[in-house]
């Protein structure tokens, strides 16, 4: 007989149904049973319950995870207008990542997770696949020269790409190799500046690294070992000094760059604001502008600060932002990844002049 215990504890199927059951044999057939049209009914009527639950559930869920409208914006003084709107440029992507301008205006970004591909857009809006198979290559810069350089996160190595070919730049070094980096920036002589957390979820204990790696150089130089999960990065116009922010914690810290590109004097530089209590701030990717204004991607939209480190405002974003950069022909315009889209708004503010971000 079949097993009804677990519709006995449910009370959908009592001893006078069992009595009323039927059953048949067919051709040696194991033994079917059925319950009475009574509790059958019964048996439907709590699923079709349970059901219209589960689809209420999941509405939620969708609705929730689903992009917020974008809404007129108040305006930031000398950053972006009142009334400018965040603009959808498009949208089904994985997670997108790594915005760096172009000389003439374009964009590279990557899209990861299981899409792994480095988009090209042309000043005209037209984008195209412009490397397969990256590895998760989440942070990318740009020279003068237009060679590319990437962060390859699951790769666990810097790499450069010129006329097609990929150059590892390093790997760490034989006695402490990269564990998974995440973002970087360029200095004017070349050298790279980058962060490496590690790979996901958070490991408590785990020393994690941000790294300063000369030109022509193999192995990085440990810059600090102090953060608990740092993740962007960039170095403000003038080459002095580098700012890093932290994905757990809500300080941005900055370094005084020293001329053999080490960094001293590590200090609080900003804080987010507006972090939910409990949460992490979900810093990412950052940006700067003429003005050395900065720009961080965070869970609550990408938070905006002077060059002394005073909060000006947050730009929401219709998803969570990770990363930004300024580009168009006058680098006035802020393009935003956020998560499954690819996302731009016209700004008062214009971007650094030099290459990349």
């Amino acid at each position: 007989m079949a097993n009804l215990q677990p519709f006995r504890e449910q009370g959908i199927c009592h001893q006078s149904s069992i009595n009323n059951h039927f059953s048949f044999k067919k051709r040696g057939i194991t033994r079917l049973t059925f319950f009475s049209i009574s509790n059958f009914s019964r048996l439907r009527s709590t699923f079709f319950a349970m059901n219209w639950k589960l689809i209420l559930l999941l509405a939620f869920l969708q609705a929730a995870a689903a992009p917020q409208p974008a809404k007129p914006l108040d305006g930031i003084s000398d950053v972006v207008a009142k009334g400018e709107t965040v603009q959808l440029v498009k949208e089904g992507y994985a997670f997108t990542e790594g915005p760096v301008p172009t000389a003439d205006g374009g964009l590279y970004f990557s899209d990861l997770l299981t899409s792994d591909r480095i988009h090209r857009m042309t000043p005209g809006g037209e984008i195209t696949v412009f490397r397969e198979q990256a590895n998760a290559a989440g942070g990318l810069a740009l020279n003068r020269a237009g060679e590319i350089f990437a962060v390859e996160t699951t790769g666990k190595r810097i790499s450069k790409i010129a006329d097609g070919k990929v150059t590892v730049l390093t790997e760490g070094s034989p006695e402490k190799p990269l564990l998974a980096p995440n973002d970087l920036i360029l200095d004017s002589k070349g050298g790279v500046y980058f962060t490496d957390p590690g790979p996901r979820p958070v490991v408590a204990g785990r020393i994690v690294y941000v790294y300063y790696l000369a030109p022509g150089a193999k192995q990085p130089v440990m810059l600090d070992d102090k953060i608990a999960r740092p993740n962007g990065i960039i170095v403000t116009t003038d080459g002095k000094t580098l700012l890093v922010d932290d994905t757990v914690g809500d300080t941005i810290f900055a370094y005084d760059v020293q001329p053999d590109g080490t960094v001293m004097n590590k200090r609080p530089f900003a804080k987010l604001t507006n972090i939910p209590s409990g949460q992490n701030s979900g810093a990412d990717g950052m940006a700067l502008d003429r003005e050395n204004r900065l720009y961080v991607a965070s869970l609550t939209g990408v938070q905006v600060f002077d060059k002394t480190g005073r909060y000006l405002g947050t730009i929401p974003v219709p998803r969570q932002p990770s990363n930004v950069a300024f580009s168009g022909a006058d680098k006035k315009t802020l393009f935003i990844t956020a998560r499954e889209g690819l996302y731009k708004l016209r700004m008062l503010a214009q971007g650094p002049d030099r290459p990349g971000k």
